[in-house]
């Protein structure tokens, strides 16, 4: 009776012992607000660099794709010039892509995290709105965005939904799964 015990206890501590291992390489899933001004129709997510990338970031392509990227920086582009609102959902994987139907544009791209945080900054000024820590590594990210016809002058009703998850891939090219036509 006493080996049974034992032998129980051994395979409790070795479940719980697999447990924590396996889950050493998620992440706190959160989500987070956005609400801030910028300008020039667009906004950054950086790994916390404090160098801008090239000025060639912005490219026909890019301009239709509405999205920019670069080694540790990664711009968003929006439909209106000043208030963006929008939330960024930390998740574990990015399996589960919502309905597209509800939104006018969706982008996929990577953005590799070198320094154990993930900014949102606006533009010009690269001012940070909000700062999400993270472990190091490629992420792949995602932006849903809604309301783009709504916008009139410099604002509108738009809405940018930013997914961000570790990659499961190395590819890096930029992959429009809706393409948004005015």
């Amino acid at each position: 009776m006493s080996l049974i015990i034992k032998d129980s206890f051994m395979l409790f501590v070795l479940l719980i012992l697999l447990n924590l291992s396996s889950c050493k390489n998620m992440i706190n899933e959160d989500v987070y607000p956005l609400d801030f001004y910028t300008q020039y129709r667009q906004f950054y997510l950086t790994d916390g660099a404090d160098e801008f990338p090239d000025s060639d970031l912005w490219t026909e392509q890019t301009h239709h794709e509405r999205m920019a990227v670069n080694k540790g920086f990664l711009a968003v582009g929006t439909e209106c010039y000043g208030p963006v609102k929008g939330q960024l959902e930390i998740k574990n994987d990015g399996s589960n892509i919502e309905n597209l139907e509800e939104y006018d544009h969706v982008v996929e791209g990577k953005i590799d995290i070198e320094k154990g945080v993930l900014q949102v900054q606006d533009c010009p000024t690269s001012s940070v709105v909000q700062e999400v820590e993270l472990p190091s590594g490629l992420y792949s990210v995602r932006v849903y965005s809604k309301g783009l016809t709504t916008v009139e002058g410099d604002e509108g009703d738009d809405f940018y939904r930013i997914v961000i998850w570790p990659a499961t891939n190395n590819d890096k090219k930029v992959k429009v799964l809706k393409q948004y036509t005015p």
